[in-house]
């Protein structure tokens, strides 16, 4: 039977009169602290045992006046059904998770003994969450959400665990949006509508010519169609650029994306292009230069005019350096007041050089093959440098070259029989950067 919240009122009233008036019988008989009465203190009196029966008969008199319901609801249970989504942190497993939640490891067992189930429950990713149903510390259900159109599911039966992968359904929908750069990419992208992994993408098609660290100017304009993936009719993440206009210090740039006849996808000039070169313009992403290329520059830390043969970018310290071009590892080790470096060998004569960086990825080391875009260390400020930053430099036959500046040599284009392909493909996609007259998505 419901219990009305006057019934529940007065119960709680009851008991905490009964609890005071007991601790104000004991404070009154109890010695104030002369140390001359502690023995006799010790020592049952008549006049407090008869205050402990008194205190006593209150509370069993008063118990049956409070119903069962109502002491029900002031204890704690775990008898119900309850649900807990789970964080996931680092170096985190199902059995942590099971120990911290007291959650049987029983349940844990015979969900890992399921055929073809424990590939999806060892390898848990840092920030995903889990969704586990529990009573009464047994598991009841768990769900997992294994990448973007892919859910397990585990539910318990009477006979015991069962589990499925469900999939679930996407589609994909083109977006065109266009944008006028008055502070930075992401804001522009952002105001038009976008979001932060198509400005990245922009980033990397146009990399090759652009330096976004540098290059960027106020009234720079963008125009960019890419795939939006959507879920039961919702928005979850962006898909990769189609095609995409931008137009740097009054210069315009193109690009398309083709698939071609290997299934591979690379992005093209609209004459067939390719804008995959040899070398990054710049080996971090989204920062700030804070020393760029200069023959007469006042050293920080020496406090004498010398050449500054490179760009310093200054990043957080941690930050992820890349390999500008493909090639091979040099050196990777201690040089002076370069602190950590790492000098990579891309034949023709051209190397590059990486320094201050307070690590070299995992097993780097001389004589080891590395790739276009591959982490090779990580920012610092070892050796001769005031603040963490990165001092790159790029040298053709032993002569230092501006990195800003440097041509860089160009990737072989589409020809041959895949040509006629591409450009009948990349057509309507390079028509999608012009549309007809009317609403558009634009940044101001």
């Amino acid at each position: 039977m419901p219990i009305s919240n006057r019934t529940l009122l007065r119960a709680l009233v009851l008991v905490v009169f009964v609890i005071g008036a007991g601790l104000a019988l004991r404070l009154l008989m109890t010695p104030s602290g002369d140390p001359r009465l502690t023995a006799a203190a010790a020592a049952p009196t008549p006049a407090r045992l008869a205050a402990s029966t008194a205190t006593a008969a209150a509370f069993r008199a008063i118990a049956p006046a409070i119903p069962a319901s109502v002491t029900a609801a002031l204890k704690p249970t775990n008898k119900e059904l309850s649900t807990i989504k789970v964080i996931v942190t680092r170096n985190d497993t199902l059995d942590h998770i099971f120990r911290r939640l007291a959650l049987s490891l029983s349940d844990l067992a015979s969900l890992r003994s399921l055929p073809g189930i424990r590939a999806y429950l060892d390898r848990l990713r840092p920030g995903e969450t889990l969704t586990l149903t529990a009573k009464s510390g047994n598991l009841v259900g768990l769900e997992r959400r294994l990448n973007i159109d892919q859910t397990l599911k585990v539910d318990r039966a009477a006979a015991g665990f069962t589990a499925n992968v469900l999939s679930n359904p996407l589609a994909t929908r083109a977006r065109t949006i266009h944008g006028t750069i008055d502070s930075s990419l992401f804001e522009s992208l952002a105001g038009a509508g976008g979001h932060d992994q198509t400005a990245l993408g922009l980033a990397n098609i146009f990399g090759y010519d652009i330096d976004f660290v540098l290059d960027i100017r106020p009234g720079d304009s963008f125009t960019v169609t890419y795939t939006e993936v959507l879920q039961d009719g919702k928005y979850l993440q962006d898909g990769p650029i189609l095609a995409a206009r931008f137009i740097n210090q009054g210069k315009e740039y193109q690009a398309v994306r083709y698939v071609g006849p290997s299934g591979n996808a690379d992005y093209y000039s609209p004459q067939g292009a390719s804008l995959h070169k040899a070398f990054l313009r710049a080996p971090l992403e989204f920062t700030r230069v804070s020393s760029p290329f200069s023959l007469h520059r006042l050293h920080p830390i020496l406090n004498t005019i010398r050449a500054h043969q490179g760009v310093d970018y200054a990043a957080p310290i941690g930050t992820p350096v890349r390999a500008a071009g493909d090639g091979k590892v040099l050196f990777a080790g201690v040089r002076g007041g370069y602190g950590n470096l790492v000098e990579l060998d891309h034949s023709r004569g051209i190397t590059t050089v990486y320094g201050h960086l307070s690590r070299f990825a995992r097993g780097l080391h001389a004589g080891q093959r590395v790739s276009q875009g591959e982490v090779i260390a990580f920012v610092g400020m070892t050796g001769l440098a005031t603040g963490p930053h990165l001092h790159y430099e790029y040298r053709v036959n032993g002569v230092f070259q501006n990195p800003q500046t440097v041509k860089l040599p160009e990737a072989l284009p589409i020809d041959g029989p895949s040509r006629a392909d591409f450009l009948a493909k990349s057509a309507p996609l390079l028509a999608s950067l012009d549309p007809p007259p009317g609403p558009t998505l634009v940044s101001r």
